[in-house]
């Protein structure tokens, strides 16, 4: 059985137990869930069906696209059903000889005259779109990764690595100078090592912009690593899985404020790590960081960290907040990330990749504030 027959399996589990007789995915522009790609090897753009007689079924836009990487049953160009998902849904059910008044799944996420229309135009079906419903339990099954995602992360941390060796030189030897730089040059430098491209647009801010959390725009044409503090959050895309890091450079004499700010943040990302074991509480984790920075009088404006893979930002959530109840489980990989920013000294923040093994935590990045 393969890995991507693996996956589903467990969600065939799951739909049995919940009496559903047929889910939809759906990874459209609008309404994206790489957990598609995650079932099947399908890059996007497409809707997936799985039936309770364990079988799938791919509606790809691109049916060559299809061939070239998709791991399913059967596939049926979206062009024969007219791209028009209810039609795909009457199709699929026929085609899986689905029993009238069965149960449907569609994704949580579809809007309500969206949902009006399915409930009116396959009305045969029970048609359910709802929380904590099957795309929740695809989204905690991604939380913790199998034999194969481990495999395809730790070559993207080894390119992230790489890359960050090669902007501490560049940037040290003065090849760049401006925010577009550091930023095309990840972009340039990641997919020539075999990456799809960045996970999420760049974020590069010089001295004068690093107050933010997330800047700005993004990137501009304005100085980097100049003198103060630079902030520089990227994650480069290798087969579907992104990482996330961010790097902080650090140029001239820094004032008393700015060198505490520093000192504060890599005492707080040692102690994350610290309390990273299994069974430990994302929410404890965070408020043990929000209470050290609290000590100091310093308040950290954003969470601990969260959980990464096919999405820059999915489970767990390490995050001080009531509603989180994540534990970390070994298979978990996830950012630790403190911060803290000031519109008079700007900012700075560590973030690196933790999978948590059997043993412990590993530290799959080599993010680092780099003095120059």
């Amino acid at each position: 059985m393969g890995v991507y027959d693996e996956r589903r399996q467990g969600l065939y589990d799951w739909m049995e137990q919940e009496a559903v007789a047929l889910a939809m995915f759906e990874d459209f522009e609008g309404r994206r869930d790489p957990s598609l790609r995650w079932l099947t090897g399908h890059p996007g753009d497409a809707l997936l069906f799985l039936s309770q007689d364990r079988q799938s079924l791919l509606v790809p836009w691109d049916i060559n696209m299809a061939r070239c990487y998709a791991h399913a049953d059967m596939a049926i160009p979206y062009g024969e059903m007219d791209r028009q998902p209810d039609r795909a849904i009457r199709q699929a059910a026929d085609l899986f000889k689905t029993p009238l008044g069965s149960r449907v799944e569609i994704p949580p996420v579809t809007p309500y005259p969206v949902f009006l229309r399915y409930v009116e135009s396959v009305n045969s079906f029970d048609i359910l779109c709802r929380s904590n419903g099957l795309h929740e339990a695809a989204q905690e099954r991604r939380a913790i990764k199998d034999g194969e995602e481990l495999r395809i992360y730790r070559k993207a941390a080894e390119i992230t690595n790489e890359v960050i060796d090669l902007l501490e030189q560049n940037v040290t030897a003065g090849k760049l100078r401006t925010e577009i730089d550091a930023a095309l040059f990840i972009e340039a430098e990641g997919r020539k090592r075999g990456g799809e491209g960045t996970g999420f647009e760049t974020l590069a801010a010089g001295p004068g912009r690093s107050f933010g959390i997330h800047a700005f725009p993004p990137y501009t044409a304005g100085p980097f690593a100049s003198e103060g503090m630079s902030i520089l959050d990227f994650g480069l895309k290798y087969e579907g899985y992104t990482t996330d890091v961010t790097l902080t450079f650090v140029r001239g004499t820094l004032s008393g404020r700015q060198e505490k700010m520093l000192s504060l943040t890599e005492k707080a990302y040692a102690l994350a790590l610290s309390m990273v074991k299994e069974g430990v509480s994302a929410r404890g984790m965070a408020a043990s960081v929000d209470a050290f920075f609290g000590k100091s009088k310093k308040a950290m404006p954003h969470a601990l960290g969260h959980g990464i893979g096919m999405e820059a930002h999915e489970a767990p959530f390490l995050r001080n907040r009531a509603d989180n109840t994540w534990q970390l489980k070994p298979g978990m990989i996830f950012t630790l990330e403190p911060g803290l920013y000031d519109p008079a000294c700007g900012g700075c923040r560590l973030e690196n990749d933790i999978l948590l093994t059997g043993e412990g935590a590993e530290v799959l990045t080599r993010a680092r504030i780099i003095r120059l």
